[in-house]
């Protein structure tokens, strides 16, 4: 056995996949590799970075000087960076954090097994090592964005839309199946867009059924797609395939015409109430993630109240909202002036998140009584924790239920009756095995 390889994913879960991709690939040739560990003791450290915004660069860099440090010391023989920060600040980093031995970007990270093994290495493309609990994953079909959000930095580093071929993405599913994954989130910077950059045709709702039709496949569950140019096909396969959650996470960032415009979203105020009207009438019970921004250069209290009344009216069981941050290299820190003053954004934002609070609290208060079928992601203290179709890992309500009442085993799925419910979490008992 080789050396130890501590990986450390930061951002989101598309970060994640990259890293269970490299890890795979470092264990088919001989290391041996932890992931997020509390107290990391390998001879090698891999951080893999977000730059989407300050706060995430901050945590970022950070981590990086912590194992830079951590080198000096004599704790660690090497450490390497790779993802979103440095494929966005490359030359500025190997200047100011010269302890690390190398650094990779967001698409060229398969390099640094090379640069470790030589000519000799095994590639042993399609093998991830899956850091979440074995029963669900996350599937990422494509990279990068073509909308080009006057606000995100994302395209500015992940460039263009680049679709994975279908079969590929299949034939993963299908390892994953064999390996005893039931539970799979698919993502991408924007899923709706999947397949135009291949032939002009969107080809998600082929995708999602494909997928939907593999044996062993219990769940999927949709991440970001766009309103734009919505394929209303998809809402057919989420109606009418059992394994299809009826769950879409669709950011819609605002509601007012001019911040729309501003924003370079190409989508107006009446399109986007006939959206989620639409996907209401046609997916009945579907569970609506959305994400929604405040502050942004040019809002009113004008435009932050029609963005108050919006969240009301279509009463999202699921809402993240952030204040705006100016990112530099965007079309709005190159065009607009970020004149919304600091405690204006925070006060929208606390009042923004109250009424998503209520929204939240009487959504899952309508639950109680109501039988769910769910999966048991793990046991804490007196309680089994499960999710229902309706919540994604780590962002969504759970599902509590005593652990003296029956035993349950993790990554398995059982029917419950939920019997009373908090803010951001259910509480159940478990009727069915």
């Amino acid at each position: 056995m080789k050396k130890t390889i501590d990986f450390i994913s930061l951002g989101c879960s598309k970060n994640l996949v990259d890293s269970e991709v490299l890890m795979g690939l470092m264990e088919a040739n001989g290391y041996h590799c932890t992931h997020d560990s509390d107290d990391p003791q390998g001879e090698i450290v891999v951080v893999n970075t977000c730059g989407f915004i300050n706060d995430a660069k901050e945590e970022s860099i950070n981590t990086i000087l912590e194992f830079a440090q951590a080198k000096t010391e004599g704790r660690i023989e090497k450490l390497f960076v790779m993802g979103c920060l440095s494929e966005r600040y490359l030359a500025e980093l190997e200047e100011e954090i010269p302890e690390v031995d190398g650094w990779y970007g967001k698409f060229n990270y398969k390099q640094l097994l090379k640069d470790l093994e030589g000519e000799g290495f095994k590639a042993c493309e399609g093998y991830r090592h899956i850091t979440t609990p074995s029963h669900y994953t996350y599937i990422k079909i494509s990279e990068g964005c073509d909308r080009h959000c006057a606000y995100c930095a994302i395209p500015l580093i992940t460039g263009k839309h680049q679709s994975r071929p279908m079969e590929e993405i299949l034939d993963e599913v299908r390892h994953l199946v064999s390996q005893g994954v039931k539970e799979f989130n698919v993502i991408a910077q924007e899923l709706t867009y999947y397949g135009v950059d291949i032939d002009g045709k969107q080809h998600i709702a082929e995708l999602i059924e494909r997928m939907a039709d593999i044996k062993g496949v219990e769940w999927i569950r949709l991440h970001y797609a766009y309103p734009t140019h919505f394929p209303w096909a998809l809402l057919r396969v989420i109606r009418e395939k059992r394994n299809v959650c009826n769950y879409l996470d669709i950011a819609l960032q605002h509601i007012s015409d001019r911040m729309l415009d501003r924003m370079k979203r190409h989508v107006s105020k009446q399109e986007t109430y006939e959206l989620v009207e639409r996907l209401r009438r046609e997916v009945p019970g579907i569970h609506l993630r959305t994400t929604l921004m405040v502050g942004f250069p040019g809002e009113t209290e004008e435009d932050f109240e029609e963005l108050l009344a919006f969240t009301k009216w279509a009463r999202f069981e699921r809402m993240g909202a952030f204040a705006y941050s100016e990112e530099e290299g965007t079309y709005s820190e190159q065009h607009y002036e970020d004149d919304v003053p600091e405690d204006v954004k925070q006060r929208r934002l606390d009042k923004l998140m109250r009424v998503q609070q209520n929204i939240s609290s009487e959504v899952e208060a309508e639950k109680i009584g109501t039988i769910q079928r769910v999966i048991i992601d793990r046991q804490e203290g007196n309680y089994y924790i499960g999710r229902t179709e309706f919540c994604s890992p780590e962002v969504d309500p759970e599902v509590l239920i005593p652990v003296h009442e029956k035993v349950l085993e993790i990554g398995e799925f059982y029917k419950v009756r939920i019997t009373d419910a908090e803010e951001f979490d259910l509480y159940a008992t478990a009727i069915t095995y």
